[in-house]
């Protein structure tokens, strides 16, 4: 009995320890500069929509959060970069749909698990994809556009951010749908790829709305349709592609904040309530609806359901394209 006493007043010590660690690891953090990794070039809607988070993240945490581009291959390297961090919640990662669903359909062999090797925090937003064309494309429509396209097979092209990123895939739903072909020309990320598409080395581009929003409005790439399956308040003139004939149609860019696994739950927690309270901000929503981005907020749980439902979707999308980077 004696020892069953011992036993449990030990392990009833020890968890009390841990307990403490815990709350002084909430409590103590950070006691440095965070690092959050984008892995996408400057200039495109990750990048756009991480700098506006980490300018206010940086005053509510009291440290300077630092955003580091580490674009390439669709997202894999700056994701991998993160996901190979310590989980001591001084690297974090602006994930998209791209980086944490869609790679991992696309990749016969990718570099990390979007599930195991990462902790969900929270969304902070999410986008409409918007089909523009550069000026000189005889089309003011959809229509016009496809019309175009049939009457000259093969011959007008497309940027994407990379390969079997959203940008290609998007456009690639549209391709199926309108039965249209099209010439695939990859950059590394919506930044180079919308400025491809406004200096005319390609037709059209299929961007997320903070990339190519600006442009669009100043009339240097014309829009013709939003990706959503409503319009969008930035662009209330343009009709949805599921308004211009083809019902159904709907794809969004999602941006998230995650840090590696077994980032510890203090500090998880710690950075959920303050992203969702910025998120949620009256100045962050305006700043997001100026660049074509809605406020969106969830918790890890639904955060994580949502991501295992939106890699079922779009491995459905990926296998009917045959997008397949080895």
């Amino acid at each position: 009995m004696k020892s069953i006493t011992t036993a449990f007043l030990g392990a009833a010590s020890l968890a009390c320890m841990l307990l403490q660690g815990t709350i002084a690891i909430g409590q103590n953090y950070p006691s440095k500069p965070v690092r959050l990794i984008v892995a996408f070039p400057p200039g495109g809607s990750t990048d756009i929509i991480a700098r506006l988070v980490a300018n206010k993240l940086t005053e509510s945490l009291g440290q300077q959060v630092i955003v580091d581009n580490r674009g390439g291959a669709g997202g894999v390297v700056g994701t991998e970069t993160a996901a190979r961090a310590n989980p001591d919640g001084y690297t974090l990662t602006m994930g998209t749909t791209s980086s944490h669903v869609i790679n991992f359909g696309v990749y016969s062999k990718l570099s990390y698990d979007p599930i195991k090797d990462f902790a969900p925090i929270t969304l902070v937003a999410s986008t409409p994809y918007l089909l523009v064309v550069n000026p000189s494309v005889k089309a003011n429509t959809l229509k016009e556009f496809v019309a175009l396209a049939k009457s000259q097979p093969g011959k007008l092209n497309f940027a994407s951010a990379g390969v079997g990123t959203t940008t290609q895939l998007a456009m690639e739903m549209l391709k199926s749908a309108a039965g249209i072909d099209l010439v695939h020309v990859p950059y590394n990320g919506n930044g180079p790829a919308g400025a491809a598409t406004l200096g005319g080395q390609v037709q059209a581009l299929f961007g997320s709305m903070p990339a190519v929003l600006p442009q669009a409005k100043a009339g240097k790439l014309r829009p013709l349709a939003v990706g959503t399956a409503k319009r969008s308040p930035s662009l209330p003139d343009v009709p949805t592609v599921a308004e211009s004939g083809y019902p159904g149609f709907e794809v969004s860019l999602w941006l998230g904040f995650f840090a590696p696994a077994r980032t510890p739950a203090a500090i998880l927690s710690r950075l959920h309530a303050d992203l969702v309270k910025i998120a949620q901000s009256p100045d962050m929503r305006d700043q997001f609806e100026k660049n074509g981005a809605e406020s969106v907020t969830n918790s890890p749980a639904e955060f994580a359901k949502m991501l295992k439902s939106d890699t079922e979707k779009y491995l459905k999308v990926i296998k009917a394209a045959g997008v397949k980077v080895e």
